[in-house]
């Protein structure tokens, strides 16, 4: 059923005239006459009573009149909320973030997000990267920030962050004064690591497993904070990004730049590949470009 036999036949009752309707509808009369013609033999009954210039209903045509209108009232409503949605007025999006990428680099971007879409419903999941990656691909949440790589069969990306990593150990180490450190020089150390489903934690354990040596870890931890404090306790050393570490006091702890170049802090917004993007998904793209990668 073509809905706009619906909106022209409608439009004859209203108007009470073939003629009328057609110059509401900026159609010609024989058009509209066509399309109700085609809806009553479709429906297989009379709607309209044809009385010399006047027009009345049969009782299929009352009940046919009263579900056009409900059918085109929803199609209104449709289109306004359609429209909203392009227009941001409404809707929701459901974003994925490690929990040490939260408070270090994206608080900023929530706020401004907030302040300039107030009426999109945002849903923040923190997870590791791994996990994070696992979420998106299976379309739990549509967009969310993952450590690269990733599989660029599976994912669009756009690069944020990329920031070295920095080895973490209480004040007054044997690394005291160093500026840069090798991983190499590391391997005989306590490590206080994150968990295991974090991309780090893979890259980590990665690099230790090239190089034949164990990898000795004493704790875990998904908070930076907790981290820094079991350092601070002297019950191991860590790698946290340069962004994380800078927020450490000096005073309590040894920071050195990591100088192995394919260990960094290379983070990336992704997103299904080849998907449909919603209008919500777009804005926090362009407002992480804006707030963060321009800062």
């Amino acid at each position: 059923m073509d809905i706009r036999s619906l909106r022209y036949f409608a439009a004859v009752v209203r108007e009470q005239s073939f003629t009328r309707a057609a110059d509401v509808l900026f159609v010609t009369q024989p058009t509209i006459s066509k399309m109700v013609r085609q809806l009553e033999d479709e429906l297989g009954m009379p709607l309209l009573i044809r009385q010399g210039k006047s027009i009345s209903l049969t009782d299929a045509g009352k009940v046919t009149l009263a579900r056009a209108e409900e059918i085109l009232q929803g199609m209104l409503h449709l289109k306004r909320e359609l429209a909203d949605l392009s227009e941001l007025k409404r809707g929701e999006l459901a974003f994925g973030l490690p929990p040490m990428v939260g408070a270090t680099y994206f608080a900023p971007v929530v706020s401004h997000f907030c302040e300039h879409y107030p009426n999109i419903k945002l849903k923040l999941v923190e997870a590791g990267s791994l996990t994070v990656e696992n979420q998106v691909r299976a379309g739990e949440i549509e967009i969310g920030i993952a450590v690269l790589p990733v599989n660029p069969d599976d994912f669009e990306t756009f690069v944020v962050v990329n920031d070295p990593l920095c080895l973490i150990a209480p004040a007054g180490s044997i690394w005291h004064g160093r500026e840069t450190v090798l991983l190499a020089e590391l391997t005989e150390q306590p490590f206080i690591l994150y968990p295991p489903d974090f991309t780090l934690t893979a890259h980590i354990s990665d690099a230790f497993r090239l190089m034949e040596k164990p990898l000795h870890v004493v704790g875990r931890s998904a908070q930076w904070d907790f981290i820094a404090e079991l350092v601070a306790a002297r019950l191991g050393i860590a790698l946290l990004p340069q962004r994380v570490a800078q927020r450490l006091n000096p005073e309590k702890f040894d920071i050195v730049t990591l100088a192995d170049h394919d260990l960094r802090w290379h983070l990336a917004l992704i997103w299904r590949k080849g998907s449909y993007l919603s209008h919500a998904a777009r804005a926090w793209i362009d407002t992480t470009r804006t707030v963060l990668v321009l800062q």
